[in-house]
């Protein structure tokens, strides 16, 4: 009877739902900052929270398109940049102009994705050069166009996705625009990964490229699609920064490796073929909170940087692991 039960039980063990542990982090965090600051319950608290994590969940959720399909993309940090920058010169101080400025901010970004899988695909430079390089040159063309100093605003109407907030509202009282944002494009993000064939292949290809390739999947068009996504995700998250931080030549400083960071928060392999849409955006958010509570203990701006690269760290040794004992 025993031989015959304990093959059961481990049967069903398998069975069970296995939970990211990223949403344990997060609900413990989360608990902290209440006992740190008792307001954070109220609506206004967490819906400002929420707000100021979209971008950056936004950003990690196109990125993890390119980690699991075996890439980086560092490029995203300075498409930020260049979004808010460039805006600023575009619009002219003319709230008219808000929507074929957008327009224009996701045609470029569309041409860096592009440019980026390009390069990766067919002049075979690694993910990681490529992307660097196209950082630098974004970043002086940033800086050539705007001379050093963005002349100009940005209008009412182009700082609505990223400021404004409705109010009054039942239950909930408040609820941010950049919050709604993050609920739309995170689902698309979430629909495109996992319930099209597009993520199966892309998880196919960071798992095992030869044998992709065997199987007929387009290896080099599935990777310009994953650059591609990273880069529109970077032009949201910029549109959004905009909206609540203003124009700066260094809004953008940082967000590579925050995307990065949030991506393996949630469980996704840098060296490729896992890796979860609602884990990274729950990584994001739970970089977020490592960060508020950091604030609220009072440490330094410093320590916010050692604990991200401790998570980046342990990641790869991790990944490194894993590839030893399981060939994956």
């Amino acid at each position: 009877m025993t031989d015959n039960t304990l093959p059961q039980a481990d049967r069903q063990k398998r069975q069970l739902p296995q939970v990211n542990p990223v949403y344990f982090v997060l609900a413990a965090l989360i608990v902290a900052i209440i006992l740190q600051n008792p307001a954070f319950v109220e609506p206004t608290g967490y819906m400002n929270f929420l707000k100021r994590a979209a971008p950056l969940a936004i950003l990690a959720a196109g990125q993890v398109y390119v980690i699991v399909s075996g890439g980086f993309d560092l490029s995203v940090g300075s498409v930020i940049t260049l979004v808010v920058v460039g805006s600023s010169m575009l619009l002219n101080n003319d709230p008219n102009a808000t929507w074929w400025v957008i327009a224009v901010m996701f045609g470029i970004g569309i041409g860096v994705g592009l440019i980026n899988g390009l390069v990766v695909c067919y002049l075979k430079v690694p993910s990681l050069i490529a992307t660097l390089g196209m950082m630098i040159t974004l970043n002086g063309v940033a800086f050539m166009w705007s001379g050093g100093a963005p002349r100009g605003y940005l209008a009412d109407s182009f700082r609505f996705f990223g400021r404004y907030n409705f109010t009054d509202l039942p239950v909930i009282r408040i609820l941010p625009v950049a919050v709604i944002v993050l609920l739309v494009l995170g689902y698309a993000l979430y629909w495109l990964m996992h319930r099209t064939n597009l993520g199966r292949m892309i998880h196919a290809i960071g798992d095992n490229p030869r044998a992709a390739n065997l199987a007929g999947v387009p290896i080099n068009r599935v990777r310009i699609i994953a650059f591609i996504v990273s880069s529109l995700s970077a032009v949201a998250a910029g549109i959004m920064l905009g909206g609540f931080a203003g124009v700066s030549t260094d809004v953008g400083i940082g967000y590579e490796l925050q995307a990065i960071t949030a991506a393996v928060l949630g469980g996704a392999l840098l060296l490729g073929g896992r890796g979860s849409v609602p884990a990274t955006i729950a990584g994001a958010l739970t970089l977020s909170a490592i960060f508020t509570l950091l604030n609220f203990l009072g440490l330094p701006q410093p320590v916010r940087q050692i604990v991200q690269g401790l998570i980046l760290i342990a990641a790869v040794a991790i990944a490194v692991q894993r590839r030893k004992h399981t060939g994956r």
